[in-house]
């Protein structure tokens, strides 16, 4: 009887762990999931500037802007990391709060942000500053242009 049990038991265990896990590889952030929302903004366009250039990683940058003004990119491929524009104050005071903000790589560090992915900052977060640096840059174009957006 007891040994019953602990099959039973285990077989639970086994269970709830596989729900587990695909419960986490179905929330983790992916590459579509993020696209899909980058180009859910109103005006969002995507494209690959650097088809041309000398290494893999650059060639899978994806760009997302508006207007032509980049407000994220990312790599398609590693897709570790994203960096979006952001405001100084704004910037510095996220980078000492997570360990996964940190000044925007091969960007000016006082308006762009690099963002890790899987790191400790919360999926809806990232969204959250994603659609912060789209209204930035959109706040920046001239008012005729940001009616069309708005």
């Amino acid at each position: 009887m007891r040994k019953d049990a602990c099959s039973v038991y285990l077989f639970v265990v086994d269970v709830f762990m596989f729900v587990l896990i695909n419960i986490y590889i179905c929330c983790v952030m992916n590459f579509k999931l993020f696209r899909e929302y980058c180009l859910s903004l109103k005006g969002a366009t995507e494209k690959m500037p650097f088809g041309k250039a000398n290494n893999e990683h650059d060639r899978n940058l994806v760009v997302f802007a508006i207007e032509d003004k980049w407000f994220c990119f990312v790599n398609s491929e590693s897709f570790d990391f994203c960096n979006l524009k952001s405001a100084p104050e704004e910037n510095l005071r996220l980078q000492g709060e997570f360990d996964g903000i940190r000044p925007g790589y091969h960007m000016n560090h006082r308006h762009w942000m690099s963002v890790y992915f899987n790191c400790d900052v919360p999926d809806n977060r990232i969204f959250e500053l994603v659609k912060t640096s789209y209204f930035l840059v959109l706040k920046s174009l001239p008012k005729r242009v940001q009616l069309k957006f708005l």
